[in-house]
């Protein structure tokens, strides 16, 4: 898939150092794009913009600190002058029961996995060229509600509402805001704490397609959101999980 119109564009992504992120990353600067992604794993962060070169940069960043999240898109903006898409992609999904859920894991969990997307869409607005995109993450369990995930369950929920009335209020800026809400991905982390043969077997049955989602494969969609190919879509969400929820 080639993209000419992302070709010296400037992007952003939060949580690009592994997994979907750093697929996403990987997708961009694949076509010409220049990606600053931040991520708190400062390791794999800086071991990936190493590989880019000058068309990669990295800041360590914890997202659930305002402050730094406003120094890094500050900086960002000011370096590039301008941004052409943001994607929120960072979030962490713990499984915990409702018993073993305080109230201040929960309040953590909204700090990075939705009030974070609030703040760097705030922040990065400032910078957004008009035509751009605004690309946030949520979850097929949104749809599926497993149990002992409610606190993250809830924060995609609320991504979701988020995309919504940020459509709204941005358009009239033509710029688009719309969800990715991807399947089980098999990224390294979830095969190496999730998922066993007996999750594929589950997985291949639920989808109407069998064959299990990789991470370049969520980083496609992506890409097409910030495309001029996505033009008339916005507000929208795209569930990208080989059909394992549809209706």
């Amino acid at each position: 898939m080639i993209l000419p119109e992302l070709k010296g564009s400037n992007v952003l992504v939060t949580g690009g150092a592994n997994g979907i992120g750093a697929a996403i990353v990987r997708g961009f600067h694949a076509q010409g794009a220049r990606v600053c992604f931040c991520d708190c794993d400062a390791r794999a962060g800086q071991a990936l913009a190493r590989d880019f070169g000058k068309r990669a940069l990295f800041h360590p960043v914890n997202l659930a600190e305002e402050s730094e999240i406003v120094r890094w898109i500050d900086d960002v903006g000011r370096r590039a002058g301008r941004v052409h898409t943001l994607v929120n992609n960072a979030a962490r999904d713990p499984r915990l029961s409702l018993g073993r859920t305080s109230a201040a894991a929960w309040d953590d969990l909204f700090a990075t996995n939705l009030r974070a997307y609030f703040l760097t869409v705030r922040e990065a607005v400032h910078w957004l060229a008009p035509g751009g995109a605004i690309i946030n993450l949520a979850s097929i369990t949104f749809h599926q509600g497993p149990a002992r995930m409610a606190a993250y369950v809830a924060t995609k929920g609320g991504v979701l509402g988020l995309t919504r009335s940020l459509a709204r209020e941005l358009g009239p800026r033509r710029i688009r805001v719309n969800t990715v809400s991807p399947g089980w991905v098999m990224t390294a982390r979830q095969l190496r704490e999730y998922v066993t043969p007996a999750t594929k077997k589950m997985i291949r049955r639920a989808q109407c397609i069998a064959d299990l989602i990789q991470p370049e494969e969520i980083a496609d969609v992506v890409l097409f959101l910030a495309s001029d190919a996505s033009q008339a879509i916005t507000g929208q969400e795209l569930l990208v999980d080989r059909g394992w929820y549809h209706s």
